[in-house]
């Protein structure tokens, strides 16, 4: 019989192995190959969409080397400290991982931490370095999920829905008491019936990926796509965790904190959209004010961008305009203050002319009375003339 079993979709998978390779006393399991295929793959579309929007892509396998050693200690971290009562006799056994028990909100958790802190030590805007690799991050989720399929754990409680999964007992990672009370026996092998969890996620964060990849390329505004992150896994991830029978509780609670991490994170998503969203639209308008347009900080509103932007447009040609015909008002002003002026020279010059043409005539009327006076005291008689 097999190890893996769907009924209603006719799948059945006869013998699947935890280990990958095994000699000797070594092996590499599965679940550690899927990760590491699920880590190139989501550094890959991170350089790939760093290049797409003019980033140097060697900046994001660098932060790759930081962020995977912290993931795995914050992953790791997080899960011991809600499971405490199992290793608080054995310290020493929190650092063997072999045997699995990391949590992946842990490793997010612990990501964008080393996130602040490196683009703070390269002076870069994290909110673009988030957009640019939380869509690899979820890539990776949805690759990284086979890995506890080939573990078979990491399941939900029982279902008998088309997606029906049956585990052997014998292979399954843990049972609980409702599994085996609702348990199928076939043949001589006792199946538990679950709820895929592993695919249900997988599949989820595969649509989670196409949105983001949608959002990038048509952003307004940075941080955009990591909103979307936030906001669509914490919502899958909340749906999800009410199915798993292997919850984290809160302590001293029966309440799963994961349920309480996903609903915090979507709802800081939320908020985050709405206050990044409006900060870019309110520095939008600015910059259409100003006549930029800003790439990263375009208006929610395209058609308020746009009306603000011909808005400006106009009024930019009306100014050119007015500027014009007040340039050709003033040229006319100064062509007719020279005409004036030079009708004022050539009206001073008549003046001149015919006071000169006056002069001359007073004095030729000078000289004629000058000659009269001189004829007649050369006429007059003298005093011999009358006495003789």
């Amino acid at each position: 019989m097999p190890d893996i079993w769907f009924p209603y979709l006719g799948i059945e998978i006869e013998h699947l192995s935890k280990y990958a390779i095994t000699i000797g006393s070594f092996y590499v399991a599965w679940y550690g190959v899927i990760i590491a295929c699920g880590v190139v793959a989501g550094l890959l579309t991170a350089r790939a969409l760093a290049k797409r929007s003019g980033q140097d892509p060697e900046m994001y396998t660098d932060f790759l080397i930081y962020a995977l050693i912290f993931s795995v200690i914050g992953a790791r971290t997080y899960y011991v400290a809600f499971e405490w009562d199992n290793y608080k006799d054995d310290l020493l056994s929190i650092l063997n991982i072999r045997n699995g028990g990391l949590a992946i909100y842990g490793a997010v958790i612990a990501s964008v931490l080393t996130a602040v802190f490196y683009c703070r030590s390269k002076h870069k805007p994290v909110l673009e370095l988030l957009d640019t690799a939380m869509p690899g991050l979820v890539l990776g989720q949805a690759i990284g999920r086979w890995g506890n399929f080939f573990n078979q754990e990491a399941f939900g409680s029982y279902t008998d829905s088309v997606f029906a999964m049956r585990l052997n007992i014998k292979t399954a990672a843990y049972t609980t008491t409702e599994l085996l009370q609702n348990s199928v026996k076939v043949g001589d092998v006792r199946y538990i019936q679950v709820h895929p969890t592993f695919l249900y996620e997988s599949i989820g964060c595969l649509a989670i990926f196409a949105i983001m990849l949608i959002v990038f390329k048509h952003r307004k505004f940075r941080g955009q796509t990591a909103c979307v992150y936030m906001i669509g896994y914490g919502i899958l991830r909340a749906f999800i965790e009410n199915l798993r029978t292997d919850q984290l509780k809160v302590w001293n609670t029966d309440f799963p904190v994961s349920v309480f991490v996903s609903v915090v994170m979507a709802l800081l998503g939320v908020i985050l959209m709405i206050i990044l969203g409006a900060r870019a639209k309110v520095e939008a308008k600015k910059k259409a004010n100003k006549g930029k347009k800003n790439e990263y900080a375009p208006s929610l509103d395209a058609d308020d961008d746009d009306a603000a932007h011909e808005e400006f447009s106009g009024a930019s040609e009306t100014s050119e305009q007015d500027d014009e015909s007040s340039d050709a008002a003033e040229a006319s002003d100064n062509v007719d203050d020279i005409e004036s002026v030079g009708s004022d020279a050539a009206a001073d010059s008549d003046a001149e002319d015919e006071a000169a043409s006056e002069a001359d005539k007073a004095a030729e009327e000078e000289e004629t009375e000058a000659s009269a006076d001189l004829t007649d005291e050369k006429n007059k008689p003298t005093e011999e003339d009358l006495w003789g």
